[in-house]
């Protein structure tokens, strides 16, 4: 059979089982294992479970579950509070302010946490009552926390990017470094559209928070800057050539379990075991899926489905920027209906010949295909953001939540234009630190 054809089958038939609700990780199991049983014979099934404990014999693959418990440790304390309290009193006197410390509070936690549906718990359930007390309206209250809380993805440190790099052989140092630039635009795009939707919803007064002494200021500083301070150095001890990202998350966790017990009195071993506990389901969770993957590249790989579509591709006479708007309409309609890490997964052995072979870098392409997951977490029909606002203000319709986060969607796809016209964006930082790609 035509590889071509053959790997459409094999799409067709992978998406109709996913969707039967059957998890990712033994969804590709399946799908790979009956396409390599047809046409490869039963004896083939004898080296999945080599390829699949192979993919997991990897020393990166141990940042994954460090990383996860070091914004676990942060989500179970009273970390996201804290940091929005201080945002809100610094920022006090700023017409739209609040939202404005609302989104530089998602973006820090985002930073610390690395995870999107915990940055919106955690900034949301102080964040939103309150913009919506001061007269904000619900749309922009809840729709800048949804959106807000996409940047646990793209900003360093991001689980998404370790996977991305482990999954394309790609440097993880550089692909945090290039999501550096990006997620900062991002947030002042967010910030831009939350003030110009606030300045037009009418009284600026009105929106204006109460005013703070400096004492009030600097005494919620002490709760926030540790934290802050282990970001700072985890970075620092990465890009400083001190240890490998590996090392530096298993210090990171660390780290963050000891100030979780010793600021936020996190004591009782109970809740030390939740977040310990939590973490290893999400890691391995997040492990399975990676190693069911493997299995699945490979057997692409076997069936030359994968080298046939980069050949084919590497045939067209096609602009490469029609190509690149191709494979951003894909990773959106993808976006929609799977989460992140399934996405990368699944897309990155087809996606990475084509890209590489157009002539578009892996490391800019890493952050281009972020912003793409970004927009599926607050667009339905799975949406994951917009359900967990809608849990946290179960008053503010569904509806409301996502109507008021379409404008930022409309952020995040001009931040992916800007991109394609600035590719420095998201390469010149990496470069500048690590050196020109090799």
């Amino acid at each position: 059979m035509d590889p071509l054809l053959l790997g459409g089958i094999v799409a067709v038939l992978t998406i109709l089982v996913l969707f039967s609700g059957v998890s990712v990780a033994i969804g590709l199991l399946i799908v790979s294992a009956g396409f390599l049983i047809v046409f490869d014979g039963p004896r083939s099934l004898e080296l999945m479970p080599e390829i699949l404990f192979g993919k997991l014999d990897n020393f990166a693959l141990l940042s994954i579950p460090m990383f996860i418990i070091m914004g676990a440790s942060i989500a179970s304390t009273r970390a996201g509070a804290d940091l929005y309290e201080a945002l809100e009193r610094w920022l006090t006197r700023i017409p739209g302010g609040l939202v404005v410390s609302n989104l530089g509070a998602c973006a820090l936690f985002a930073a610390m946490s690395g995870s999107s549906p915990a940055t919106c718990a955690a900034i949301g359930k102080m964040g939103i009552p309150e913009m919506r007390k001061r007269g904000y309206p619900d749309g922009v209250a809840a729709g800048s926390i949804a959106a807000g809380g996409t940047l646990g993805i793209l900003i360093p440190p991001s689980v998404t990017m370790i996977v991305y790099g482990i999954a394309t052989e790609t440097s993880i140092g550089r692909l945090f470094l290039a999501g550096v630039i990006p997620g900062l635009l991002l947030v002042g795009l967010f910030m831009a559209w939350s003030l110009y939707s606030t300045w037009r919803s009418g009284d600026a007064a009105r929106l204006g928070s109460g005013s703070y002494t400096w004492a009030e200021r600097f005494e919620i500083l002490p709760r926030v800057l540790p934290f802050l301070a282990i970001i700072i150095g985890v970075l620092y001890a990465m890009y400083g050539g001190i240890a490998t990202p590996s090392e530096t998350a298993a210090v990171g966790a660390l780290l963050c379990l000891v100030i979780a017990v010793v600021i936020y009195k996190l004591w009782n071993p109970r809740d030390l075991w939740v977040v310990l506990r939590d973490s290893t389901k999400e890691s391995v969770m997040i492990l399975f899926i990676i190693a069911a993957a493997g299995v699945f590249s490979y057997m692409l790989s076997s069936l030359f489905i994968t080298q046939s579509i980069a050949e084919w591709i590497g045939t067209l006479e096609v602009n490469r920027w029609v190509l690149m708007g191709a494979v951003n309409v894909f990773l959106l309609i993808a976006g929609f209906f799977l989460p992140p890490v399934a996405v990368i997964l699944m897309a990155a052995p087809i996606l990475l010949p084509i890209i590489t072979t157009a002539g578009f870098d892996p490391i800019w392409f890493a952050v281009v295909l972020t912003i793409n997951m970004e927009i599926g977490l607050i667009s339905p029909p799975v949406g994951l953001n917009l359900y967990v606002i809608n849990g946290i203000a179960p008053d503010i319709s569904l509806r409301t939540i996502l109507l008021g986060s379409l404008p930022f969607v409309a952020c995040m796809i001009l931040a992916i234009v800007l991109l394609c016209l600035f590719p420095g964006l998201a390469t010149w930082l990496p470069n500048l630190v690590m050196g020109g790609a090799i």
